[in-house]
């Protein structure tokens, strides 16, 4: 008996598709291996038009399709044949008993709900017809009964059963892929009604159905293993962009790549952003790439070394030399130019992307034990700016403090970013005093605070942070407020000449 589980001859087939492709030719190849098919519906008439022989599934049951076809494979004698354990007697005899045929082989794919239901045109009617009720059932019993049964699910694992059927049968080890595969397509299935049931940003309830997309080199640190996951339809550029060259991306890689190339893709002007440990370190818009990225790496050249960079414009030559004139891990761009790749390829562990933008849609969620916060996903915009200072900001600061804010809501609170033409020139992240993240930015920025805007993502409970600021140069300040001292912070901000713009809103980033 054991050996008969290690290698199972198909005898017979249950096919039962929406999805035709390669069907005709799957078949085919079952039949040439002297294998009986049982079919019914549209998945038959493909399957005679075609000339093959098909069992017709009322043949085997008894009982005509009724209600539209939303019963048919519904039946003793058909899932008795999926779902008897051969190795139990007491099975075998109730298949005698009752004249039931055993099927080794169960070739299923269900109806396109999610493809229906992403439809703007599809109505709720329609959308209902499309939930599968007689394949689900079909998949999950042979999936269960893999021991004695393979199931199929995918037009890609045509190929593989057919040889295998071929060769003598399926060995046990294909049959538990298959019925893995199976019982996560019927998962995937189910998450996509819910998520049509219980609709909204924030629903009641959500299934996430994940997809491995690659083996990491490792987590956060080497003797962790890491891999990455996709959401099942969902966009995703880093699972989409194209590794021209480097070594395999780490945990670590993609975090400070997201983070690089999200905020890098906020900005319309050509921009460079350097990130290390997800937070920016240098960040700069210019008239080009490579000006840009000079600019950016002028900010904290030695926070920049071994960064990941993200590039908003197609990388060119002038950008690839700054590039390998330094140590960067990543980078991140939607084009590489031929004689780019060629400049980066002399730096051959440096990993080079080719990616699409990143979206804002879909929910933040972040793991805690057990399961997830969940949040709509933050960026800067729809804040009501009022200078509430004596003095009103420039234009040219006020273009900076837009570049600052831009910039403080991609990085850790305590966040303040000291900003000047355009540059980041200082950025106080992730401290747990917001004076301590001002005294960090301006330490950073040296002599270049003066002139210098900064922006702050959250407010300034005490009048010390602006102050820090003022001492060391900055002659303009972006901050929500919302505090209750806020008239100590604005009477700072009078007494030093201080503008001072209030925006309503905050930006942490944890």
């Amino acid at each position: 008996m054991e050996e008969e589980m290690s290698r199972l001859a198909v005898e017979r087939a249950l096919v039962s598709v929406y999805d035709k492709a390669g069907l005709v030719s799957f078949a085919t190849r079952l039949v040439e291996a002297g294998v009986e098919i049982v079919s019914s519906g549209g998945t038959a008439e493909a399957l005679r038009d075609a000339g093959l022989a098909v069992t017709p599934v009322e043949e085997v049951t008894g009982a005509p399709e009724m209600l539209g076809g939303r019963v048919k494979t519904l039946h003793p004698a058909i899932h008795g044949g999926i779902l008897a354990d051969l190795g139990d007697e007491h099975h075998r005899q109730d298949l005698d008993r009752h004249g039931i045929r055993p099927f080794q082989l169960v070739v299923v794919n269900l109806y396109p709900f999610e493809e229906t239901v992403s439809r703007d045109d599809a109505t709720e009617a329609e959308i209902v017809e499309k939930i599968d009720i007689g394949g689900p059932t079909m998949v999950r019993a042979a999936a269960k009964n893999h021991a004695w049964v393979g199931v199929v699910t995918d037009p890609s694992q045509y190929e593989e059963v057919a040889a295998a059927v071929a060769e003598g049968g399926l060995e046990l080890e294909l049959r538990r892929r298959l019925a893995a595969a199976a019982f996560f397509r019927t998962a995937r299935y189910d998450a996509a009604i819910t998520a049509w049931l219980h609709p909204g940003t924030l629903p009641q309830r959500m299934v996430l159905p994940l997809e491995r997309v690659d083996s990491l080199r490792y987590g956060e640190n080497p003797h962790q293993p890491g891999a990455s996951y996709r959401q099942v339809g969902a966009v995703a550029w880093w699972a989409d962009a194209r590794l021209l060259q480097g070594k395999e991306m780490s945990f670590n890689n993609h975090l400070d790549a997201e983070a690089a190339w999200r905020l890098a893709c906020r900005f319309e002007s050509p921009a460079v952003v350097i990130v290390k440990h997800t937070n920016p370190c240098g960040v700069a818009v210019a008239a080009d790439p490579a000006t840009a990225f000079a600019r950016a790496w002028d900010c904290d050249p030695l926070s920049a070394f071994g960064g990941v960079v993200g590039i908003n414009r197609p990388l060119d030559a002038a950008t690839a030399e700054a590039i390998t004139a330094n140590f960067v891990e990543v980078v991140v761009a939607p084009v590489v130019d031929e004689v780019a790749a060629s400049i980066l390829s002399t730096k051959p562990n440096l990993r080079v992307l080719a990616a699409e933008p990143p979206g804002d849609d879909g929910l933040d969620l972040r793991r805690i034990e057990g399961g997830f916060v969940a949040q709509v996903r933050d960026a800067p915009g729809g804040e009501e700016w009022e200078t509430v200072s004596k003095r009103g900001p420039t234009d040219t600061e006020m273009e900076d403090l837009r570049f600052a804010w831009t910039v403080a809501a991609a990085t850790k609170s305590n966040a303040i970013v000291v900003a000047k033409d355009g540059a980041a020139i200082g950025v106080g992240a992730g401290d747990q005093s917001r004076v301590g993240a001002a005294q960090r930015a301006v330490a950073r920025a040296g002599d270049r605070a003066h002139g210098a805007v900064a922006a702050s993502d959250a407010f300034f409970p005490f009048a010390d942070g602006l102050e820090t600021l003022a001492e060391a140069g900055v002659t303009a300040v972006v901050e929500p407020g919302g505090a209750r001292r806020d008239d100590e912070v604005i009477a700072a901000a009078d007494r030093l000449g201080v503008a001072l713009v209030f925006t309503g809103r905050r930006h942490f980033l944890h």
